[in-house]
C-alpha cells in the first residue's frame, strides 16, 4: 500500500526536468497556515527548497517556515522544562523513599525528556538527511499534474479526500492513500480517467505481518507483529509513480489538495515478503498521456499501467 515513501523534493530539479511551473502560491498558503496548524505535515527536505530564496514569494515561504520551527520549539523547549522538574522531583521522592509512583515517574520522565530533546535537535539541524525526504500518509508531497496544458507542480497531501464528500472521511477511512487498481472504477471512479497525477518515488516501505515475512503460521498463543520492510528498485531510479488527486473544497475551508498513489498485484519479488500491493512506476514515454487523460478509454488508461517501469525490488528491514 506504500506505507511510506522516499519522495523526491526538490522542486525545481523537477521543473527542469519534466517542463513544469511550481505553483509557488500554494506551497506559500499551505506554509502560511502550517505557522499555526500541527496537522499540516511537510518533510524537512521540501522545506529546504526556500532556504535561499530568490523571488519574495520564496522569501515569505522562508519566513513561515522559521515562524513554525520558533513556535514548535517553544512548545517542545515548555514540554521539556515540565519534564525536568517531574524527574527532579521523582529523584528527591526516591532518595528518602522508593514508592511506585515516583519510579514510574522517573521513567516517563526519562522517556519524555530523551523524545523532546531529539524532537528540538531536528527541528534545529541545518544539514540534510536521507529520512528528510520521506513521507507518511497525511504529509505531504510535490506532485506532478497537467492543467491548461501545462504542466504543474502541487503540493498535496497524501491521503486523497475526493471532493464532495465530508472531511470525516479521513478519519473512517484512514487507508485512502491507496487506490487499488482493482477498484479504480468503483470508489475511485470520479477520479479515474479525469485526474491523474505522478509522485517521483526513489524508495517506499510497507507494514508486512512477520509471521507472513517468515513463511510461516502463527504459533500457539502468538499474538501478530508487523516488521516494515524497505523496497528499493534495481537498478537504482526515480519511479513516476502512478496517482489519482483531487481538490477538496467547503465553505469556510481552505482548499485540500491531495493524492493516492494506484496500486497493483505485487511482483514475485515483493509478493515472497508477505506483501501483496505494489505501487505502479509509469515509463517516461507515457507521462503526458498519464497526466492528461480525457478521451482516452478506459483500456488505453490500463494499458499505460500495464506498460511500466519493471525493475527488481530488493528489500530489508527498515531500522
Amino acid at each position: 500500500m506504500c506505507y511510506s515513501a522516499m519522495v523526491e523534493q526538490k522542486l525545481k530539479s523537477i521543473g527542469l526536468r519534466y517542463h513544469a511551473r511550481i505553483q509557488t502560491e500554494l506551497f506559500e498558503d499551505l506554509s502560511r497556515r502550517r505557522v499555526k496548524d500541527d496537522t499540516i505535515k511537510i518533510p524537512r527536505a521540501l522545506e529546504a527548497n526556500f532556504d535561499l530564496p530568490e523571488t519574495p514569494e520564496e522569501a515569505r515561504i522562508k519566513r513561515y517556515i522559521e515562524a513554525y520551527r520558533e513556535r514548535r520549539a517553544g512548545e517542545l523547549e515548555a514540554e521539556l522544562f515540565k519534564q525536568k522538574k517531574r524527574l527532579a522531583d521523582a529523584n528527591r521522592t526516591l532518595a528518602l523513599k522508593e514508592t511506585r509512583k515516583a519510579l514510574e515517574d522517573r521513567r516517563i520522565a526519562t522517556r519524555k525528556i530523551d523524545w523532546h530533546l531529539e524532537k528540538l535537535a531536528r527541528l534545529r539541524r541545518t544539514t540534510l538527511e536521507p529520512d528528510d525526504s520521506r513521507i507518511f500518509p497525511f504529509w505531504y508531497a510535490p506532485v506532478l499534474v497537467r492543467e491548461a496544458g501545462q504542466t504543474v507542480i502541487k503540493p498535496m497531501r497524501y491521503h486523497c479526500r475526493p471532493n464532495g464528500l465530508p472531511a470525516s472521511i479521513d478519519r473512517r477511512y484512514p487507508g485512502l492513500y491507496n487506490a487499488r487498481r482493482d477498484n479504480l472504477e468503483g470508489y475511485w471512479k470520479p477520479l479515474f480517467g479525469h485526474r491523474h497525477a505522478v509522485v517521483l518515488v526513489s524508495s517506499f516501505f510497507e507494514n508486512v505481518a512477520l509471521h507472513d515475512y517468515e513463511k510461516r503460521a502463527l504459533r500457539e498463543g502468538e499474538k501478530g507483529q508487523n516488521v516494515i520492510l524497505h523496497f528499493d528498485p534495481r537498478p537504482a531510479s526515480v519511479m513516476l509513480v502512478a496517482c489519482l488527486w483531487d481538490c477538496w473544497q467547503s465553505p469556510g475551508q481552505p482548499d485540500l489538495y491531495s493524492f493516492a498513489t494506484i496500486t497493483d498485484d505485487p511482483p514475485p519479488e515483493v509478493a515472497a515478503t508477505g506483501h501483496n500491493r505494489c505501487v505502479i512506476p509509469l515509463k517516461e514515454t507515457n507521462l503526458l498521456r498519464w497526466l492528461e487523460p480525457e478521451g482516452f478509454k478506459t483500456n488505453d488508461l490500463y494499458a499505460l499501467l500495464d506498460d511500466r517501469e519493471r525493475p527488481y525490488y530488493e528489500h530489508g528491514v527498515a531500522a
